[in-house]
């Protein structure tokens, strides 16, 4: 694996802020960068097994380098690893590993891992030290950055969590490549999430080198840095969600619903999968509602069936609650108030905004519309 100077991204968040690091080689001088900024710790390794298969062994030689030997907790792969049960075999792997306050937590894996290991974080003695390494193309763009952490529910995806910020951010592009198409197709909506919510020129500059960003060129670190500069300078607004972050849940409420529908199960349904089949909705629905053009909603559907992603509801497979469930999973990952939801719709691309007043009346009409019985019958 080839090393290159990363590039590195601060999120300004006064004294705590933090870097971002992105490039390939990384995990090779992990506890380099480590140590230089939190000495003498100790540190357990949260991982799933199909990362540990990969890639524990080159983690391991790089954490050495600094003079970290860290406790391993290890566990199954998928989304439905992000919950009580597991949260608790965390909590408990820290616990025994007599890690204290000033230790850290390394998150190396997906966004499900980095989810959980930073909720476990956050509490295991009211707050430790935290590392994110992530894996997947969507944890480096998206779910890595900003401090969000938790677990999922049966009345919903990540309902149960706190905010807790890293101390560092590790993106080892070069761990992308043993990455399965799929998953990387999934981060890759994250990734578009950013044009698509104010940054046109960078949507269209997507549309224009997504090739070479799949196959590996340098358009890869350079899609990624401006991601994650998108994420960061969001989060040094609104860290806490009061505001314009909620923008970063464009595609997300829908997705979430369908997430919940499919019950996690990641052979029907994987996060970013989710969130590409939610922006194409936002936009549609924005069109529906005569915000946007149709155009913009065709030209978003357009790139997403290009890159292999689903952009309808009916891309998924097996049988889906109606439409009345649907809403009802949105009204719980997006509360009501006196009938009207919150969303992230769109006036066209690269202008997403905050929807405070979108009757629920609407959502249901446009969800029976859109239902696989119904959307099965629309050409591709």
């Amino acid at each position: 694996m080839s090393i290159e100077a990363p590039v590195v991204v601060e999120v300004g968040l006064g004294d705590r802020t933090y870097d971002i690091l992105i490039g390939s080689g990384l995990l090779s001088r992990a506890g380099a960068e480590i140590s230089g900024r939190l000495p003498g710790t100790r540190a357990a390794v949260v991982t799933d097994a199909n990362v540990a298969a990969a890639h524990l062994d080159a983690l391991k030689a790089g954490l050495d380098t600094g003079g970290i030997q860290p406790a391993i907790i290890t566990l199954p792969p998928g989304e439905k690893t992000k919950s009580f049960a597991h949260l608790e075999e965390v909590v408990d792997g820290v616990l025994a590993a007599k890690l204290e306050r000033g230790d850290i937590v390394i998150a190396f894996g997906g966004g499900v891992i980095g989810d959980l290991a930073g909720f476990a974080a956050g509490i295991v003695r009211r707050g430790m030290n935290f590392v994110q390494i992530p894996t997947s193309l969507l944890a480096q763009v998206d779910s890595s950055v900003g401090g969000k952490t938790g677990i999922n529910s049966p009345r919903g995806k990540n309902l149960v969590g706190v905010f807790h910020q890293p101390k560092l951010v590790l993106a080892d592009t070069g761990v992308l490549d043993t990455l399965p198409i799929r998953e990387f197709r999934a981060g890759y909506a994250e990734l578009a999430k950013y044009g698509l919510i104010d940054r046109p020129e960078f949507f269209t500059w997507l549309e224009k080198n997504w090739v070479q960003l799949f196959a590996g060129g340098p358009e890869r670190t350079q899609a990624i840095a401006e991601a994650c500069r998108a994420k960061a300078d969001v989060v040094a607004r609104d860290e806490f969600e009061t505001g314009d972050r909620a923008l970063l849940n464009l595609g997300h409420t829908f997705g979430h619903a369908l997430e919940a529908a499919t019950q996690y199960d990641g052979s029907r349904l994987v996060h970013g999968e989710g969130v590409a089949i939610g922006m194409a909705l936002a936009y549609r629905f924005s069109s529906r509602l005569n915000l946007a053009s149709p155009d913009d909603a065709a030209r978003v559907e357009a790139h997403l069936r290009a890159v292999g992603l689903p952009w309808r509801i009916a891309d998924i497979s097996g049988d889906l609650p109606d439409a009345e469930a649907l809403l009802a999973f949105i009204t719980q990952d997006k509360k009501v108030s006196r009938g009207a939801l919150t969303f992230i719709l769109t006036r066209g691309v690269g202008q997403a905004f905050i929807a405070k007043d979108v009757p629920a009346s609407e959502v249901l009409s446009f969800l029976t519309e859109n239902h696989p019985d119904q959307q099965k019958m629309r050409p591709r």
